[in-house]
């Protein structure tokens, strides 16, 4: 008897297991709908725009050493003039800059100023003149910085601009503060070893910069798109709108610490002379700004800036001498 109901009981356990499993097991035909690979393509940043390729570059006119510029006041003198007086009686220097630059000039989101190596610069500038750092900003954008200044909008652009013999015909500018090589930037793992690789693709640059010409000198085979901003490459690189980003390697650097899936490749293409823009006949100015560049690469304070904001490209290489035409 005992016996009997064991056996019973096995197979009544049996039977409610069954039961179970069957009720937990997929009924015939798909339950779950497939994953597809369709999706909404990322819309491309306002402004971005295909640069009609030029097969042959416009030469830059010869205009002896574009780089040359005042010699500073003599030491112990005190700097006056028209625009130094007019700074003084308002009591701050006026600055185009631009706050998309990572470690040239940006804001920083953990406090909200606008930091940066050109902006350090430019304060140096501001306490030399007024003896406070005294800045008002005025952001700018690539297209805007040599109307601002033919405008009297702002007294001085510290937004890494290439001195060029183009430029000097509409603004001038101070002795050279920094040297910087243009480079490429590109996805990590991407085929993309150098220049030579970029025939069929798609670059970005900066709307009004010198990194178009830089592309189609050396590849004229490029597709070339321009963004109003630097961020933007970065964000149509990681969209894979664009296949590379060719800037000053400052800039990369800058791009490259936003991103760790992102490296700088290939060798220099050319170096960037940056200068501070100034409004064109404004050579009192233009003396002091020098002034003031000559102080900060004798001190330490230009190694000093370099090593907070620049560290990222290397060792520092020593500020740029300044070379002046009188």
């Amino acid at each position: 008897m005992i016996r009997r109901r064991r056996l019973m009981t096995t197979a009544l356990a049996a039977a409610v297991i069954g039961v179970i499993l069957s009720g937990c097991s997929t009924p015939p035909g798909p339950s779950v709908q497939p994953p597809t690979d369709t999706f909404t393509a990322p819309p491309v940043p306002a402004g971005a725009r295909v640069v009609p390729s030029l097969p042959t570059p416009p030469p830059e006119e010869a205009c002896g050493d574009p780089t040359a510029s005042l010699r500073p006041f003599p030491p112990g003198e005190t700097p006056t003039g028209p625009t130094l007086d007019a700074i003084r009686e308002r009591g701050k220097l006026i600055v185009g800059i631009d706050t998309g630059s990572n470690l040239m000039s940006f804001r920083d989101p953990s406090t909200g100023t606008i930091s940066g190596f050109d902006v350090d610069v430019a304060r140096e500038i501001a306490r030399d003149l007024l003896g406070v750092p005294n800045l008002e900003f005025r952001i700018l954008s690539y297209t805007q910085r040599e109307q601002a200044l033919s405008d009297d909008e702002v007294d001085i652009v510290a937004k890494t601009m290439s001195i060029t013999c183009q430029r000097r015909e509409r603004i001038d500018f101070s002795s050279v503060y920094y040297e910087a090589h243009q480079r490429t930037l590109v996805t990590a793992g991407s085929p993309i070893q150098g220049i030579g690789d970029l025939a069929g693709h798609r670059v970005c640059v900066g709307e009004g910069t010198t990194s178009a010409e830089q592309v189609w000198r050396q590849q004229p085979d490029a597709e070339v798109v321009s963004v109003p901003l630097w961020s933007d490459c970065l964000v149509m690189l990681q969209q894979h709108q664009v296949d590379a980003i060719n800037a000053d390697d400052t800039l990369l650097a800058g791009l490259a610490t936003q991103d760790p899936y992102t490296r700088i490749i290939g060798p220099s293409l050319g170096i960037e002379h940056y200068g501070i823009g100034i409004g064109k006949g404004n050579d009192d100015l233009v003396r002091f700004v020098n002034g003031t560049l000559e102080r900060i690469r004798q001190d330490g304070t230009w190694e000093t800036i370099y090593d907070r904001w620049l560290s990222e490209l290397g060792p520092s290489p020593g500020p740029p001498p300044a070379t002046y035409v009188d």
